[in-house]
């Protein structure tokens, strides 16, 4: 039953989301928190599996929607032969209970309105028994409660396990509908105005949003951008997850189903570096804070993800009573990455280590012991295989990325000792650097493609090789990324990049898995990064605005586009792609601003000003 993914934009209250289809039904809400299980899950299901659908009687989708301004109020504007209104949905940044609120204002004469509601406790799993009260429906199962409470002229009648809505709205009316998610052992939550509640909500996103400092030509996309990555974030520590779903498909009807609802090390040094760029210090600091006390522990037992107050037990299961997302088996709970090898994260975590001791966020004495430990054990296994930044699950290989960011740890690790005066281990590291600089440069070239490869031995391409300039591994200008960058092109499917070669129908890839996926957002990022990089600015605007126009009407991107169909796939919206977004942005406003930079196309002109690097 679930709609393409681009009919999703997300609401939340900065502890967990809600996905709200254009047919005015929310498909998908974890509660109380972004990894709780699911209450609304028809996302991955059908109706059955839970969902809250509000709209004019009879009507299919929305004329048209927008969030509200600089915000995450969503409006929905509904016609109808006997009138208009407008379905303003959001979530007030939580102070208490957790709360989806969902407002209905008549704009022209009289429309009439219906909803459904159907809770589903632990994943669509469960049926709530249900009670109505003068002034709440509830629904307990377990350790879960929900109350609904709605505006007196909203008519509430209960038919087992269904809540249905009917109500008409004329124009100036306005009227409310409030759903609360309380422990089941705790009484009645305190239920706030509504309407006071939605200018509190905007008052808060239009007051964070205000501290952007970026001015560039794509004001509108980075800051829609910034919004969602807010919205990722889980507040009480600082993590950001890679999305707020799970098992939404990178081929429809495939296996290549996973949960993202946790936080990855992979995005940390973007992360810090787009937080910091734009002018959120607080944010960035808040997910430094994340990480160092995730990691904490032995370096051998890092991991490539963590839950969202560092948790390592992320046991991956299997929802058999799920359909899935337009039969995309199986729905994946958990993770299993968290097992793997990962040889990259050490270098995102000094990376990020190093990003913010240059942007001016004191290092705690605690954590050079930190620096000293990784980069012991790393010294020790960096010629290791491993399962790779894609987190195969074929065999492990010698990973060319892999080998790249154990250079980049052993680099930071230099340049912070020498900006803390610490030289005590800095020849050791010097000299694993350069190591590792000569094997991969030996290895990890193909002196007949002119391009470095994705694992030692073998002739396959990766787009995560494109980052070796930006990482520092080797200039722009070096003759073996100027074949690299070219060499990728093949990697291109109608403009935009996937991974790594694409998979027939019915064969096991690299990454151990039968079937195809969809090309890579961050990948087409990547690649417009680095041919600004290499002296195509042009190139790299147009490629990037390529991007821009597929996101969807409010501004959202998923981890993958199909360019065939020309719909989104993977899970929704995507922390990693956003993040990207911003990063190219502010690249690219750099190679604008420079003599001889490309023009910006009429479509995204603007008055602009690309704020410094720290």
């Amino acid at each position: 039953m679930a709609r393409l993914i681009e009919d999703y934009a997300i609401i939340g209250d900065l502890q967990t989301a809600a996905l709200v289809g254009r047919d005015g039904s929310v498909d998908w809400l974890c509660l109380p928190r972004f990894d709780s299980p699911a209450c609304f899950a028809a996302l991955l299901g059908t109706r059955d599996n839970g969902y809250w659908r509000l709209a004019p009687a009879g009507a299919g989708t929305c004329n048209r929607r927008a969030y509200r301004g600089d915000t995450l109020v969503l409006d929905s504007f509904w016609e109808a032969v006997s009138g208009a209104v407008k379905v303003t949905d959001f979530m007030p940044p939580r102070t208490g209970s957790p709360c989806l609120v969902r407002r209905v204002e008549g704009l022209a004469g009289t429309v009439h309105m219906r909803g459904e509601l159907r809770l589903r406790f632990h994943h669509g799993r469960v049926v709530p028994w249900t009670r109505a009260t003068e002034t709440y429906t509830i629904a307990v199962a377990g350790p879960d409660s929900v109350w609904l409470g709605a505006d007196q002229q909203v008519r509430v009648h209960t038919e087992g396990d269904r809540t249905f809505f009917d109500f008409r709205v004329s124009a100036g009316e306005h009227l409310a509908l409030m759903l609360i998610w309380s422990p089941s052992h705790l009484p009645m939550p305190g239920r706030g105005d509504p309407h006071a509640a939605l200018r509190g909500t905007i008052d808060f996103w239009e007051d964070w949003t205000a501290k952007c400092r970026y001015r560039g030509p794509w004001r509108e996309a980075v800051v829609r951008s910034l919004i969602t990555l807010k919205a990722l974030t889980y507040a009480p520590t600082g993590g950001i997850v890679a999305a707020p779903t799970t098992s939404l498909p990178e081929c429809v009807g495939g296996e290549r189903n996973w949960d993202y609802r946790f936080c990855w090390l992979r995005d940390s040094t973007l992360t810090l570096s787009c937080l910091l760029r734009s002018g959120f210090r607080d944010e960035a600091v808040a997910w430094l804070a994340w990480l160092l006390r995730s990691i904490a522990g032995d370096p051998a037992d890092l991991q490539a993800l963590y839950g969202l107050a560092g948790q390592r037990r992320l046991q991956e299961s299997e929802a058999v009573w799920l359909p899935g997302y337009q039969g995309s088996q199986p729905v994946r709970f958990g993770n299993a990455a968290v097992n793997q090898l990962q040889l990259d994260v050490y270098g995102e975590v000094l990376d990020t280590l190093h990003l913010a001791l240059r942007a001016g966020i004191p290092i705690q004495h605690h954590m050079w012991s930190l620096v000293n430990s990784l980069l012991s054990y790393l010294g020790e296994h960096w010629r290791e295989p491993d399962e790779g930044v894609w987190e195969v699950r074929g065999p492990r290989r010698h990973f060319v990325y892999s080998k790249v960011m154990a250079w980049v740890a052993a680099d930071r690790a230099v340049r912070m000792a020498l900006m803390l005066k610490r030289d005590g281990s800095v020849g050791r590291w010097r000299d694993m650097r350069r190591a590792v600089h000569q094997e991969v440069c030996r290895e990890g070239w193909d002196d007949r493609q002119q391009t470095f490869v994705q694992s030692y031995g073998s002739r396959a391409l990766d787009a995560s090789a494109l980052l070796i300039p930006k990482l520092g591994f080797l200039p722009a200008h070096d003759e073996r990324v100027l074949g690299t960058v070219e060499a990728i092109r093949s990697l291109e499917d109608h403009g935009f990049l996937r991974r790594y070669a694409h998979i027939r129908q019915g064969m096991h890839g690299v990454d151990g898995l039968h079937g195809p996926e969809g090309t890579f957002v961050a990948c087409s990022l990547w690649f417009a990064d680095a041919l600004a990089a290499t002296g195509r600015p042009q190139e790299a605007c147009e490629r990037f605005e390529r991007v821009l126009d597929i996101r969807n009407d409010v501004g959202l991107l998923s981890e993958q586009w199909d360019p065939e169909r020309r719909r989104q796939l993977g899970n929704t919206p995507q922390a990693f792609s956003h993040i990207a977004l911003v990063d190219s942005a502010f690249s690219l406003g750099k190679s604008l601003d420079s003599p001889g930079g490309a023009s910006v196309s009429t479509r995204y002109r603007a008055p602009w000003e690309v704020t410094a690097e720290f």
